[in-house]
């Protein structure tokens, strides 16, 4: 591996600088975060500018908010994305830590549709398929989803009225019930499924976000009974939780952590 240019590394960071904050910076204020040479810094703006990278604000002389390329490059980026290619080597990665199934999957209408999943190498373990669509409400992903739907679209895809049919003797069937249970998943950021969608499975669920912070896929982990338990499940949440980002990142979203 060939070693790290400064110079470019100091573009960069200097970049990077323009994320925080209100996206604006002068070269003093460079100068202060970076603890560079005055004379660095005015050679790194100068030809920053001069590629684009960065432009003067209007109004405001000394002043510099991220130009056009940055933009360029970005929008590049996000058209070679494939939530489901980026979601495959999530899931494995998050697999081979905790050797249970892991699923990616989006909403669709009121059901769910896996669209990356990896196996577990245990004996037992829950037997799926990418490609196959169940109803949200019955699982953890689909909990996930729909929870991070705003009210009036949650209501008009499922009613007060609406039949919820149940898949195991555990599945919520009523839309009141399912509200209060999206609201708690809200508010914890993580959706809990205990044999809904399978007598013998549970399962953990946490949000995938895309550039401009929406939720478009959820990731789970569905865990056999025989290996489920309360102490197991928080592991399996703070997994969940932490391949989500990992995706999310992948798919350009930017923590507010």
């Amino acid at each position: 591996m060939g070693r790290l240019v400064p110079a470019v590394t100091r573009a960069l960071d200097i970049l990077e600088l323009f994320l925080d904050g209100d996206g604006t910076l002068s070269a003093p204020d460079i100068v202060r975060k970076l603890q560079l040479p005055r004379t660095t810094v005015h050679e790194l703006v100068t030809t920053l500018a001069a590629r684009s990278y960065i432009v003067q604000v209007p109004g405001q002389p000394g002043r510099y908010r991220l130009g056009v390329r940055p933009y360029q490059l970005g929008s590049r980026y996000a058209e070679q994305l494939d939530l489901a290619a980026e979601g495959q080597q999530v899931a494995r990665s998050v697999a081979e830590t905790c050797d249970e199934t892991v699923h990616v999957a989006i909403l669709e209408g009121t059901d769910v549709i896996y669209i990356a999943k990896v196996d577990s190498t245990h004996a037992v373990r829950m037997v799926s398929a990418a490609g196959r669509r169940l109803p949200a409400h019955c699982t953890s992903v689909g909990k996930m989803l729909l929870a991070s739907l705003p009210d009036p679209e949650l209501t008009a895809r499922i009613p007060d009225g609406a039949e919820l049919a149940a898949m195991t003797p555990n599945s919520i069937t009523e839309p009141m019930a399912l509200r209060a249970a999206l609201a708690g998943i809200r508010q914890r950021g993580i959706a809990v499924e205990s044999r809904e969608s399978n007598p013998d499975v549970s399962c953990v669920a946490a949000p995938v976000r895309d550039r401009t912070g929406q939720v478009v896929a959820a990731l789970s982990i569905s865990v056999p009974m025989i290996r489920w338990s309360d102490e197991r499940r928080a592991e399996l949440e703070q997994l969940a939780a932490k391949g989500a980002a990992e995706l999310s990142e992948r798919l350009g979203h930017r923590s507010a952590a």
